[in-house]
């Protein structure tokens, strides 16, 4: 008879020893956690044993494992306790929801964020960016980041509501701006409290939220009156049947528009401000985009129909999430022991994917750290230079991002659209420094100096 095979497991992972009672509490609560992960990484290898409290953390950096909790083992994670913290904000739209619920949602939703179904957006996409750039003058300075967020939640109030959304603009814009700044530090706050214990919520974010939830359930109220049909985000959800032939709730609605309000527009957002941050330190990377530009579009502005002629605008935009990932970590709580390089995890216990580092390590990556768009030549995940969960900016597996789509559509037009009309240049007096929260942001935006080109490209 055959013995059974006995896992050898050592049971905790190698991980800063921290404090008695509160454990790496104080190492989380100076701010700056990617570069305490950083070091983690770099003092004790591919698994990391942290706590905060009473809450145990996993950090993970080896593409093996992100392939084992993402995609193989998907079934054993639900999302970690910080995502817990957008529910208030986010309801339980497809970014916090869970189990039955959450695969339900994702059925239904999936058919909107098709390729056929996001193209109609192109055209909202660039008018509304020529539209942002009619106000650019030669010579200014503008932060970048601060213009790209706004053109961003523009186009995508636009697309999820088409003109319904025009005479808010103000409104929601402030709105989105107190929530958002809020949310940045909501989520790391959860891992010093109790399981399902309310966080603590200003007047303004209740008021701003509050704000936004009158337009979205006036809009949905106004929409499903009506005679004509739209042709935005809004009408297809509000299309969506299932299989006993119920819709979506107004609730459940209402969930969905908020957190695509939310993801739709900061993902972009950041990784545009990051791409300007590089092209302006890298010309010879910048000339050969604006090469590839000029060649194709000649002065006019780009369709959907371009997008498989601007492969290097492409690699451009995927070399700069690489190094600078907007969704920076990955969050998971395993529901059972799971097993990984010859440790035991227990259940429980929140495991964190640092983008940021795998992205970086040199044991994937030719020069790491260098900005390199041509490395993406030639599809280096295909062709099997590069392990396939080396690179997931946009997650991975079942719950990979259901906007990577529109958002690289997005990217790409938008990235077009500028280059060709204006040259960017970092103004000299200022630092630009990472702010690692819920997403990574610039800390104190990107001020740039512009440059018409001339329009006879």
């Amino acid at each position: 008879m055959t013995k059974p095979v006995i896992q050898n497991s050592r049971t905790v992972p190698p991980g800063p020893k921290g404090r008695l009672l509160v454990g790496n509490a104080f190492d989380f609560s100076r701010g700056n956690w990617l570069d305490f992960f950083i070091r983690c990484a770099r003092e004790y290898g591919d698994v990391v044993s942290l706590r905060v409290l009473n809450v145990p953390i996993c950090l993970l950096t080896h593409p093996d494992d992100i392939e084992n909790v993402l995609v193989k083992n998907a079934s054993n994670f639900v999302k970690s306790r910080n995502y817990g913290a957008l529910k208030p904000i986010l309801g339980n739209g497809l970014l916090t929801s869970e189990g039955v619920f959450w695969q339900k949602q994702r059925k239904l939703v999936q058919p909107s964020f098709r390729h056929e179904s996001i193209a109609a957006y192109a055209e909202v996409m660039v008018g509304t960016t020529e539209q942002m750039l009619s106000g650019w003058r030669d010579g200014q300075t503008r932060d970048l980041h601060e213009e790209m967020v706004g053109l961003t939640l523009e186009i995508v109030a636009k697309s999820l509501f088409g003109a319904d959304v025009s005479q808010e603009t103000d409104k929601v814009g402030r709105a989105m701006h107190d929530i958002t700044n809020r949310l940045l530090a909501m989520p790391n706050l959860s891992f010093f409290l109790p399981k399902g214990f309310p966080l603590p919520s200003s007047v303004r974010l209740r008021r701003a939220v509050r704000e936004l939830d009158g337009i979205i359930y006036s809009m949905i109220r106004a929409r499903r009156t009506e005679s004509h049909r739209s042709h935005d985000l809004l009408q297809m959800l509000l299309e969506i049947q299932d299989e006993d032939g119920s819709h979506l709730t107004d609730e459940q609605l209402r969930d969905e528009m908020m957190t695509l309000f939310i993801a739709g527009h900061e993902t972009t957002a950041i990784a545009l401000s990051w791409t300007w941050y590089l092209l302006a330190q890298h010309p010879e990377v910048e000339a050969r985009l604006v090469d590839e530009v000029s060649s194709l579009l000649h002065g006019r502005v780009p369709w959907v129909s371009d997008l498989r002629s601007l492969p290097f605008t492409e690699m451009v935009l995927k070399e700069t999430m690489r190094l600078y990932p907007p969704a920076w970590v990955v969050g998971r709580e395993a529901l059972n022991d799971f097993h990984t390089r010859g440790y035991r995890i227990p259940a429980g216990t929140n495991v964190l994917l640092v983008q940021w580092i795998t992205q970086r390590d040199a044991r994937f990556y030719t020069e790491a750290e260098r900005f390199n768009p041509d490395r993406w030549k030639d599809d280096p995940i295909q062709s099997g230079r590069l392990p396939r969960y080396a690179y997931f900016p946009f997650g991975s597996g079942p719950r990979v991002c259901i906007g990577a789509g529109f958002a690289m559509m997005e990217a790409t037009l938008l990235l077009a659209t500028i280059a060709q009309r204006f040259r960017l240049t970092l103004a000299s007096d200022q630092p630009v420094e990472m702010l690692p929260s819920i997403s990574l942001r610039p800390r104190n935006g990107i001020k740039m100096m512009l440059h018409e080109r001339c329009r006879a490209m």
